[in-house]
């Protein structure tokens, strides 16, 4: 029997280095980056089922009145969203899952999926947050500023989180994240259907 794989939602402040960690979750064989459904048109080098699942927005509306996204958003007048059959396949295929995403979606996916394992991704301080956010060298320090502040607001969400990693090191931060999946793999309601065959 083929073990279920884990979804991973993975939230956390800007220049928390989400990116870089999912990233290198990614080189693992076992894991796999969630693909979004979109209305917005494809860029040049984007293909089908890679980068997105390009859908018409009466589709994407019709995706949304049948409950087959575990969350979605409109974002600069297009609709984003996570497609439930292509999650649960993968899972169901043994892969884990990694769900790359904002708090407020990570709430909706929780709330429709509650075995989805959320950790939280955080810089080791205020000061080393302010350091990568500037040394990107593309923001002026206004925008700095309002991505520190918008930072605070996500930490407060923080206990919201099943887990919390800190991001000192790409390498440990990876290596952290798929300790939580194994042993979040051991969780007794993972067991049912072992345990009715003892009855």
């Amino acid at each position: 029997m083929t073990e279920k794989g884990i979804l991973i939602i993975i939230s956390g402040p800007s220049g928390s280095g989400k990116g870089t960690v999912v990233e290198k979750l990614k080189g693992d064989s076992g894991y796999a980056l969630s693909i979004s459904a979109t209305t917005r048109p494809p860029r040049p080098y984007e293909q089908e089922g890679t980068h997105y699942f390009f859908k018409s927005e009466e589709e994407f509306k019709e995706m949304i009145n049948s409950q087959k996204l575990l969350e979605w958003a409109e974002f600069c007048g297009n609709f984003y969203g996570t497609p439930k059959d292509y999650v649960m396949g993968k899972l169901d295929s043994g892969c884990n899952v990694i769900l790359e995403i904002e708090v407020q979606g990570a709430f909706q996916v929780k709330k429709m999926f509650p075995e989805a394992v959320a950790v939280f991704l955080i810089p080791p301080d205020r000061q080393e947050l302010k350091k990568r956010l500037s040394g990107r060298g593309t923001e002026d320090s206004a925008t700095i500023e309002k991505r520190l502040k918008r930072a605070s607001e996500e930490i407060e969400l923080l206990p919201k989180y099943d887990y919390v990693v800190v991001n000192d090191e790409v390498e440990k931060a990876a290596e952290r994240i798929k300790e939580i999946v194994r042993v979040s793999k051991m969780a007794s309601f993972r067991y049912i259907d072992i345990i009715n065959n003892f009855k």
